[in-house]
């Protein structure tokens, strides 16, 4: 499904969030395991702020919600983590949850040990928490609930989480309970791809420590995916910082055919004198030459500086969502921050013009269409994008609550 792409990783963020709109609905339902209701349990919805936990007969209220798309977590000691996604539209939803027994809680468990393990998390919390700066004052609290499985035949690390994960994130200030669906991540293609679901909550601190965290919060939404969709469905690009151009494709004009490549090739190393020609010609008749064209990309980006028009790139779907398709992919430029010393280092840089300078450059594919989103910036379908560059290398440790409101205004 995904392309391969030279010296590049790939961050897909996959989780489901909704949009804020003038008529509000509500979720509410029972939560219970085989026997009994269950009062006590912590009810969440994934990416925002908003949480409450079940009463003394296991029911449930999450009020004034905006129609959208929803992930419901469910948590309660001893249980296996619980989501269930909700999609309001025009009416509020009653659900029943059923909870399931954590059996590695109920039974003795004997973990082989790993000399390796170390290494494994070292390398989940780079490629999952991020190498951002925010990252370094962020820091995973009960890593003991994460499996490894290390394909060496596929080259392939994969990452599960028996429960929530629980990050405390003390540069944004932030408790997060992230319940991790996927982790993978391929040595050879260098791609990372992982999906999950989140619930933020608000750490304690003074004065200093809340004037830190909201400037930190401000920097980490600036430029963010969330701030890219909400702008785009606001018709606020320009105002926002943005600017959008087309990234394609045309064919390496550098490059010779390929029938020319394979037939120069095999004439140079072929025949008693093929290994004199090897060493003895030089320019477009030499082996080092043809080797050289054969490994040449057989197409090259183009991009196309002329802005987008929003109005020809985005549609309404319905009265909630606005939606996108488009063939070349699109390429972000965010000039209201500079990339950091830390990302120019990371890998994830994008090519540029030169006047283009160290503003934050991320390239957006296409590649399930059409994508969808809602005004707050949350998107219906977030598999349906790959995204690359600066907005590939911010994760979790730069995450915010979709309820999160910015304070200055542009």
């Amino acid at each position: 499904m995904v392309k391969k792409l030279l010296l590049n990783f790939i961050l897909i963020i996959c989780i489901s969030i909704s949009s804020f709109a003038q008529n509000t609905y509500s979720i509410t339902g029972i939560v219970k395991d085989k026997n009994e209701t269950l009062p006590g349990a912590s009810v969440f919805i994934s990416g925002y702020k908003i949480a409450t936990s079940t009463n003394s007969d296991g029911q449930f209220a999450l009020p004034k919600l905006a129609p959208g798309n929803y992930d419901i977590l469910v948590q309660m000691i001893g249980y296996l983590p619980y989501s269930k996604n909700v999609i309001i539209s025009n009416k509020s939803i009653n659900i029943d949850v059923l909870l399931t027994e954590n059996t590695t809680l109920l039974n003795e468990v004997v973990i082989k040990p790993d000399p390796n393990r170390a290494y494994y998390i070292a390398l989940f919390k780079d490629f999952f928490i991020g190498k951002t700066p925010n990252a370094n004052e962020c820091q995973i609290l009960n890593t003991n609930v994460l499996g490894i499985n290390d394909d060496i035949t596929n080259s392939t690390l994969t990452i599960q989480a028996s429960d929530f994960l629980l990050i405390e994130n003390k540069a944004l200030g932030y408790r997060i309970k992230y319940l991790l669906k996927n982790f993978e991540y391929n040595y050879r293609t260098k791609i990372i791809y992982y999906a999950g679901l989140s619930s933020f909550e608000e750490l304690k601190g003074g004065s200093v420590k809340q004037k830190k965290w909201k400037k930190n919060r401000e920097i980490a939404y600036n430029g963010s995916i969330q701030h890219f969709f909400k702008s785009l469905y606001a018709n606020r690009i320009k105002e926002e910082g943005f600017v959008i151009n087309k990234l394609g494709t045309i064919p390496n004009p550098g490059r010779k055919p390929d029938s020319l490549i394979n037939a120069t090739i095999k004439r140079l190393t072929s025949g008693q004198n093929g290994l004199n020609r090897v060493i003895t010609f030089n320019g477009t008749d030499s082996l080092s030459y043809w080797l050289k064209q054969r490994n040449e990309p057989k197409e090259v980006n183009t991009l196309n500086r002329g802005d987008v028009l929003i109005d020809t790139l985005v549609k309404s779907f319905n009265a909630n969502l606005k939606m996108m398709n488009y063939k070349d992919a699109l390429y972000i430029i965010y000039k209201n921050e500079l990339e950091t010393s830390s990302y120019n280092s990371s890998g994830f840089k994008q090519s540029r013009p030169p006047d283009l300078g160290n503003y934050q450059i991320s390239v957006i594919d296409l590649l399930e269409p059409p994508v969808r989103f809602y005004a707050n910036g949350g998107i219906f379908d977030p598999r349906s994008l790959l995204y690359k560059g600066y907005l590939a290398y911010e994760k979790v440790a730069d995450l915010v609550p979709m309820d999160y409101i910015p304070t200055t205004k542009k």
